[in-house]
């Protein structure tokens, strides 16, 4: 896509740099000040233009006739930019109708059987799981805990062989980081996923899932809805790592809020019933992914601000999961908060197509350490974990008080 310096027609104008890593590692000040800017806000660092306050991100993500996925979710421009490293997503990066025809194969897979096979799954993993942290008694949340269980056990119930948790971390990481710029992160992912994309496309074919497998029955209702092998086999991607990336980083934040709000943590003990409620509050409270993208597909007048047809619109998660228009106190962690309205799964027809496993493994997860951990207490400072665009921490030292 041609870029230009052209400024807005009309309207407010931020210096702000989104991929910058002081917003990478905190970026709720900034967004705080870009949602007081105006309800659209032109950045000319990037010639984009960027909604934060929670009614307009709600209202931009559920308008994909005028602003729409499928020049990619990301700053580039799918239908113009080079993108050798995977082809487009057939669920993220294309529009209704196309997209509404790939969701439902999907969802015809995910059927009520399905869902209660994986929770059955995720049940005895978050047990086995929590049992050795808790005798291991001083651990790092991140390594040990966030990493390890989406990443291992949402592809083994899916019907994929073999450890692939390397690989789809790495997958992640490249994914998220080319939302950006190329900068030296989405570099540095480039480096690290060299030959991943080929391997985790090669664990989705039909040959190497595991026979009566969830993804078996994927490919079988992409085959019945006439979808070719190829394109199957691409619809098992997109749920391969729908239930990992944002569940890591979500799962390493919910042990830091527990470790810094003990009071929190103490009501889930008391009330395991809270434990899915609290990884959404963690989910809206953190929001894992800062934001996507949306290209307008015509000139668009928002709020007397008239953005030109084929420009990027950022649609920041963040800033509307924290915008006090919608929420009451939104700067506070609170697992009885109703999280009606959190935006940290998106929003419309591209809802995160992984958001119901996102929630159960969340929810597994911390029921397990409820029934064991009375309390979590930091052993370090977290580091964080620099992604253009999903927040996240790389190491997250703690220790646990056990019943």
């Amino acid at each position: 896509m041609e870029l230009s310096t052209a400024p807005p027609t009309a309207g407010p104008t931020s210096d702000l740099d989104p991929f910058a890593d002081a917003f990478l590692v905190d970026p709720f000040p900034a967004l705080e000040e870009l949602r007081e800017t105006g309800p659209v806000v032109y950045l000319p660092r990037y010639d984009v233009w960027a909604v934060a306050r929670h009614q307009d991100v709600h209202a931009v993500l559920r308008d994909h006739r005028r602003f729409s996925s499928a020049a990619g979710v990301g700053l580039g421009d799918l239908t113009t930019d080079a993108y050798s490293w995977r082809r487009p997503s057939l669920i993220l990066e294309v529009d209704p109708p196309t997209h509404t025809a790939h969701r439902a194969v999907v969802a015809k897979t995910m059927s009520p059987r399905a869902m209660q096979t994986f929770q059955e799954v995720f049940d005895v993993e978050a047990a086995a799981l929590a049992d050795r942290l808790v005798a291991l008694g001083r651990f790092d949340a991140v390594a040990d805990l966030a990493e390890p269980f989406p990443s291992v056990v949402f592809p083994r119930a899916l019907g994929a062989e073999g450890d692939t948790r390397d690989a789809l971390l790495a997958y992640g990481s490249l994914s998220f980081n080319a939302i950006g710029p190329a900068n030296r992160h989405l570099e540095a992912a480039l480096e690290r996923a060299r030959g991943v994309p080929e391997l985790i496309a090669e664990k989705c074919r039909r040959e190497a899932l595991r026979p009566g497998s969830i993804g078996i029955a994927l490919h079988d209702a992409a085959a019945a809805a006439g979808l070719t092998e190829d394109q199957a086999t691409q619809l098992v991607r997109s749920l391969f790592s729908a239930g990992v990336d944002t569940t890591v980083s979500g799962l390493a934040f919910a042990v830091l809020a527990f470790a810094r709000h003990r009071e929190q943590w103490q009501l889930v003990r008391d009330d395991p019933s809270l434990a899915r409620n609290a990884f959404d509050e963690v989910v809206r409270h953190q929001s894992p992914v800062t934001g996507f993208f949306r290209t307008t597909t015509t000139e668009v007048v928002w709020d007397d601000v008239v953005i030109p047809a084929r420009r990027k619109v950022m649609v920041l998660f963040a800033g509307a999961n924290r915008d006090p228009r919608h929420w009451d106190r939104p700067e506070d962690f609170d697992v009885r908060r109703r999280t009606a309205g959190n935006l940290g799964y998106g929003a419309g027809a591209h809802v995160c197509a992984g958001m119901t496993i996102a929630r159960m493994e969340g929810e597994a997860l911390i029921r397990a350490l409820a029934a064991r951990v009375d309390s979590w207490h930091l052993e370090g400072d977290p580091e964080p974990r620099l992604n253009n665009s999903l927040r996240g921490l790389s190491r997250l030292p703690v220790r646990v008080r056990s019943q």
